[in-house]
């Protein structure tokens, strides 16, 4: 079994991004499936091209996508993908799209296939700080899990895929002020046991994983 997990390198001025620091920590075998890590640019259309030459290369049985979400307290594996891009901000290229489709052929949105509220739970048991979430905004995180799901549906039916956003480095959170954070070693855990879970669990914990608002 392979697992493809991904990391976008830094953006929005910041000197590093947890989400490929932490990924470059993952052993290279998992609960005996190789893990493939692949960096990703922040940008938009480009980050989807990178994902499909690895998808086409590797032809993984699980991919996992990661990205940073500053502000969260935990890793928050996401339930769904909307298409529509929405920068507030320019990605590292510059493009700001607003209220833009993904893909014209898409469906308007689409659901993580990994047993996100197992990984959660098992997160959890290893006294890491998670959660589900159930946006992955509008930047460019939004737009590669999109781009990954579409990629499952149009091309690659056999694949499980989804998304996962992790918070701020502590070393990133030193310069800022009352913002949570991790270790790179708690971050690397969770996605460890994210992996570990999307390779056992055959099917998601039927558990509470909602929100309010």
């Amino acid at each position: 079994m392979k697992v493809l997990i991904t990391g976008f390198d830094p953006f929005g001025g910041e000197a590093m991004n947890p989400a490929y620091e932490a990924v470059k920590l993952l052993p290279n075998t998992i609960e005996g499936a190789e893990v493939i890590k692949v960096e990703v640019p922040t940008v938009f259309g480009k980050a989807i091209d990178v994902l499909e030459e690895n998808m086409t290369k590797y032809q993984p049985d699980v991919v996992i996508c990661v990205g940073q979400a500053g502000g969260r307290f935990g890793v928050t594996p996401e339930r769904v993908a909307i298409n529509q891009d929405d920068a507030r901000i320019k990605d590292n290229e510059g493009n700001q799209p607003i209220d833009e489709t993904i893909r014209l052929d898409g469906e308007g949105a689409y659901f993580s296939t990994l047993p996100i509220k197992a990984m959660v739970e098992n997160m959890k048991e290893a006294k890491i700080p998670a959660s589900v979430s159930n946006t992955a905004g509008t930047f460019v995180c939004n737009h590669l899990m999109y781009g990954l799901m579409y990629l499952i549906d149009k091309k690659f039916p056999a694949t499980k895929g989804g998304f996962i956003h992790v918070p701020f480095a502590t070393e990133q959170a030193a310069q800022k002020v009352n913002m949570p954070s991790l270790s790179l070693e708690e971050i690397a855990k969770g996605l460890e046991v994210a992996i570990a879970t999307s390779v056992t669990v055959k099917e998601d914990a039927k558990i509470q994983g909602g929100a309010i608002s």
